[in-house]
């Protein structure tokens, strides 16, 4: 009959040991998947500050070319001839 009490006994305590690291477990789990919306949220946040430089690296760009910077002349009298066109197809539908 002891014999069968250890046993259970022993069944007992590995019950309670999984049971407890199974609770660490999820706490754990928990944890990281706050960790991991953080950073999603921060890396959300960067591209978006990213993209805010660039488009101000491009205004700069255009603005140093109409001031008489040679190097991205090309660049800006293409966005010129672009939004031209983009105005000019603008009066075409409001002249219909």
């Amino acid at each position: 009959m002891s014999k069968i009490e250890d046993i259970v006994d022993a069944l007992e305590n590995k019950i309670s040991k999984i049971l407890h690291k199974q609770t660490v477990l999820k706490q754990t789990n928990a944890k990281l998947e706050s960790q991991l919306e953080q950073q999603q949220q921060k890396l959300l946040e960067q591209q978006e500050e990213i993209s805010a430089w660039v488009e101000k690296y491009d205004t700069l760009k255009m603005v140093n070319s109409m001031l008489g910077s040679d190097e991205n002349k090309r660049e800006t009298k293409l966005k010129i001839n672009a939004l031209i066109r983009d105005i000019d197809h603008c009066i075409g539908q409001l002249s219909e």
